[in-house]
């Protein structure tokens, strides 16, 4: 059995509910059909991740306003109305690592692929994001998920021995690269799955 000594936790998708969604079904009057067309094709999440990865957020609008003019309002609305995307804490993952913290055993750490301009937002709306004993944000780093440099950062930053410590993240393309570095990964399905995961791991959550 590994003895492992810190976990490492994603944010969106795991503990936040984060989903453009919340903003665009209304903006599109309901047509789930043109809503996705649209999040599929002008605003996509490849476009986000270059924010999440420190792009400035004013410039990646005007950038797509250029190339899609007739969608203007509907690309300004993507950050503009940015915090009601937030949809809540996933409140059985949150209690979760309340105990994980509360047993005093482990390092709890996150790493977020999180635009640096918007991440102040979720830190004043969610009181959970002050227990960690630190969290890499990439777009103060320049970089994001799944590229090997970000988790580099995080066990170089908090001092993690990669084979000691769990990864937990609903993006797969994510936990793949955690394992290349060592770093057990556990891909985030639902609260009851996580807490079967931790258990393979002696991690046990009463």
């Amino acid at each position: 059995m590994k003895k492992i000594d810190t976990i490492i936790f994603d944010l969106g998708g795991v503990l936040i509910d984060w989903n453009p969604e919340y903003v665009f079904l209304d903006a599109f009057e309901g047509n789930r059909e043109k809503m996705q067309w649209f999040l599929d094709n002008i605003c996509t999440m490849d476009w986000n991740e270059n924010q999440d990865a420190g792009y400035p957020i004013k410039q990646a609008t005007s950038d797509l306003v250029g190339q899609f003019p007739e969608y203007k309002v509907f690309i300004e609305m993507y950050y503009g109305k940015w915090e009601n995307m937030l949809g809540g804490e996933i409140t059985g993952t949150v209690k979760i690592l309340e105990k994980l913290i509360k047993t005093n055993k482990y390092k709890v750490v996150a790493l977020t692929n999180w635009s640096n301009e918007t991440f102040p937002i979720a830190k004043q709306r969610f009181e959970f994001l002050n227990w960690f004993e630190g969290i890499v944000v990439s777009g103060d780093e320049k970089t994001r998920k799944p590229f090997k440099k970000i988790f580099d950062i995080t066990l170089n930053r908090f001092n993690i021995e990669a084979k000691n410590s769990v990864f937990i993240d609903d993006n797969l393309k994510n936990i793949k690269t955690a394992n290349t570095l060592g770093i057990n990964g556990i891909q985030f399905i639902n609260p009851d799955e996580l807490i079967k995961s931790l258990e393979l791991y002696n991690i046990h959550i009463k």
